[in-house]
C-alpha cells in the first residue's frame, strides 16, 4: 500500500561483518530522530542527489519513496521502464530519486543502493524493489542486512565496500537531515509522491505521467 508518513534469509559466512555494520548503524541512529542512512557525498561533503536523465531536460521528476512501500515498487517494476524508454532516454525527462525513511529496513535499502554509487543506483534500486518481498522477510537485522548483501554481489559489490558502506555515520547524518527537509520543503507526506517541475502529484498509472509530460512538453 502507499505509506503514508509518520509522526515521528540468507545467513552468509559474513555474518560477523553484518553485526558489526548493524551495531554501527543502531548507534548512529541514537544520535539522530530518524534512523540514518548511508549516502555517497562530494568532495565539498554535500550528498549527492541520485538522478538519470539529461540534465538539461525540459522536465525533472522528484520521486519521494520508500524501499519498503509496495507502491514504490510496483511504480518502479511496472511504470518506471516505460517512462524510462519513452522521456529518460529520449531526453525529455529527467528523474531525481529522494528516499523517505519509515523504518530501518528501508533504509539501510538506501545503504545498499548508494553503495554501488551513481552509475549503479538505478539498477540497485530496481533490484532491492525486484525483491522486495524477499529481503523484507527475514526475522532479525542481520538477516535483512545478509539479504540486502545478497543483493549488493548481484550488482557486483563486494562485502567490504558494502561494510564500509554501513558504517559510514557521518554521510548517514547527512542522509537523513537532507531527506527531512526535502520532504518537508515539498510538502511530502506519503509515498510515492512526485514533484513535476514543481507540481506535486500522487502516484499514477503510467497514462497519467503520459498526459503530464506531454502537456508540459507542449507549453
Amino acid at each position: 500500500m502507499t505509506k503514508t508518513l509518520p509522526k515521528g534469509n540468507m545467513m552468509t559466512d559474513n555474518s560477523s561483518l553484518t553485526r558489526r555494520a548493524i551495531l554501527a548503524l543502531l548507534g548512529a541512529s541514537a544520535a539522530t530522530t530518524a534512523m540514518p542512512a548511508f549516502a555517497q557525498s562530494t568532495e565539498s561533503g554535500e550528498l549527492q542527489e541520485m538522478s538519470i536523465g539529461a540534465e538539461d531536460a525540459p522536465i525533472t521528476m522528484i520521486e519521494y519513496a520508500s524501499f519498503t512501500c509496495p507502491h514504490c515498487a510496483n511504480f518502479h517494476l511496472d511504470v518506471l521502464p516505460s517512462i524510462k524508454e519513452n522521456y529518460i532516454d529520449t531526453g525529455k525527462v529527467r528523474m531525481i530519486y529522494r528516499g523517505v525513511y519509515f523504518d530501518r529496513l528501508g533504509l539501510w535499502a538506501d545503504m545498499l543502493a548508494r553503495c554501488g554509487g551513481p552509475d549503479r543506483y538505478f539498477g540497485l534500486t530496481s533490484l532491492v524493489y525486484e525483491k522486495q518481498s524477499e529481503w523484507t522477510s527475514a526475522e532479525s537485522a542481520v538477516g535483512v542486512v545478509d539479504n540486502l548483501y545478497a543483493i549488493g554481489r548481484l550488482a557486483g559489490l563486494n562485502d567490504a565496500d558494502m561494510e564500509a558502506c554501513m558504517q559510514d555515520n557521518e554521510t548517514a547524518q547527512a542522509m537523513v537531515k537532507s531527506s527531512t527537509e526535502n520532504a518537508e520543503a515539498d510538502g511530502i507526506n506519503a509515498t510515492p509522491t512526485f514533484v513535476i517541475n514543481g507540481q506535486t502529484v500522487s502516484n499514477m498509472a503510467y497514462s497519467g505521467f503520459v498526459d503530464e509530460f506531454e502537456r508540459l512538453l507542449a507549453e
